[in-house]
This record gives C-alpha cells, sequence and structure tokens, in this order.
C-alpha cells in the first residue's frame, strides 16, 4: 500500500467517524426539537461550555506545569528585586537577572498553554459548530421549525441571524456568565473574611478588655 493510499484510508476513517458522531448528536437532540431552534442550540452550546471546563481540568501536562512554576518563580525573583527599599539597587539587581531565559521561559509557556487551549477549548467549539452548521443549516430549519433562520430582525430590510451565529453568541454568554458569577463569588468570600476577621478581632479586643 503506497503512502497515498494510506493517507487515503487514515481520512476516510476519520470522516467516516465525524458522520458516526453527528448522527449520533443528531439522535440525541432530535426530540429536543419540539423546545425550538434557540433552546436546542442554546443548549448545544451549553453542552459545549461544560465540555471544553472539564477538558481543561483532565489535560494539564507535566510540562505546562513545570513552565508555570518556572516562570512564576522568575517573576517572583524580579518583582522582589523591583519591590527594594533602594530604588536604584533594585532596578541593578533586576537587570541582573536573566532577561533571555525569563523571555524564553514565558514564551515556552505561552507556547504550550495556547497549543492546549486550541486542544480543550478551540477544538470542540470548531467540532459542535461544524455539527450546528450541518444539521441547523437553512433547509433543515425550514423542514423541522418552518423558518430558514433563528432570529429575524426589521421587516424591510430585515436581518436574519443564523444557527451558527447564535451558536457563537451563546457560547460567548454562558463563558461570560460563568466569569461575572465567579468574580462575585469571589468578591463575596473575600468580603465574608475581611468581616470575620474583623468580627475575630472585636472578640479579642472585648475580651482582653474584660480581663484587664
Amino acid at each position: 500500500m503506497s503512502m497515498e493510499e494510506l493517507l487515503d484510508k487514515i481520512w476516510e476513517m476519520i470522516y467516516g467517524g465525524i458522520q458516526t458522531g453527528a448522527a449520533g448528536l443528531d439522535k440525541l437532540f432530535s426530540p429536543l426539537n419540539v423546545l425550538g431552534p434557540v433552546v436546542v442550540i442554546l443548549l448545544i452550546a451549553l453542552i459545549t461550555v461544560a465540555i471544553t471546563k472539564l477538558l481543561k481540568r483532565v489535560i494539564r501536562t507535566k510540562r505546562l506545569e513545570n513552565l508555570e512554576k518556572e516562570f512564576r518563580h522568575w517573576m517572583s525573583v524580579r518583582e522582589e528585586a523591583m519591590n527594594h527599599p533602594d530604588r536604584e539597587k533594585g532596578k541593578m539587581l533586576a537587570k541582573n537577572i536573566d532577561q533571555a531565559r525569563l523571555n524564553r521561559v514565558y514564551y515556552d509557556y505561552f507556547l504550550e498553554g495556547l497549543l492546549l487551549s486550541l486542544v480543550t477549548f478551540m477544538l470542540p467549539i470548531a467540532l459542535m459548530g461544524a455539527y450546528v452548521n450541518e444539521y441547523y443549516r437553512a433547509d433543515r430549519l425550514l423542514r423541522d421549525f418552518g423558518r430558514e433562520y433563528i432570529f429575524r430582525f426589521g421587516t424591510e430590510n430585515p436581518v436574519l441571524v443564523g444557527s451558527v451565529f447564535w451558536f457563537i453568541c451563546s457560547v460567548l454568554g454562558i463563558n461570560i456568565i460563568i466569569l461575572i458569577a465567579g468574580w462575585m463569588l469571589k468578591s463575596k468570600k473575600s468580603t465574608s473574611s475581611v468581616g470575620q476577621s474583623a468580627t475575630n478581632a472585636g472578640k479579642n479586643n472585648t475580651s482582653i478588655v474584660e480581663e484587664n
């Protein structure tokens, strides 16, 4: 078997696997069509985001962890030098740090993180976006839902929103909501810890006064 025939065979297997996976997803989501395309594609986007979060937790290489530790180490050393009481001396100490090594570590750390992001974030979104583009295209929307679009804005020259655009907006919106919720939860925990510390300090002061 020649190399060209081997590559063709591999591509046929990959393409067959993609078609099988898409058909399985179609069977999974078809019963939800009664909810309408807006809700169905929103659910697909929600599942996609959940998959990316799961992959991000599971797929984390040892090399990335080592690069992150090394990068944080050199950055902390540089920050300590810059925070020296004697500013001029601090600048001199910072200059003595191997800037080329720091840049190299940062470059490797950034590249490794980018490659992992492609696998854990961009690839799932691209695959699910391709599924949405194929199985919720205009002719299928017309057949299953009676219209060729997801949303329509305007009357004279209407702007039609398709399935892929709605899917991308849903993915972005869900991620933004998760970020905001995480930030609010973190702020609430910080406020609670500060309040708890103040309460404990007040109790300690009261105890001291009572003992005196």
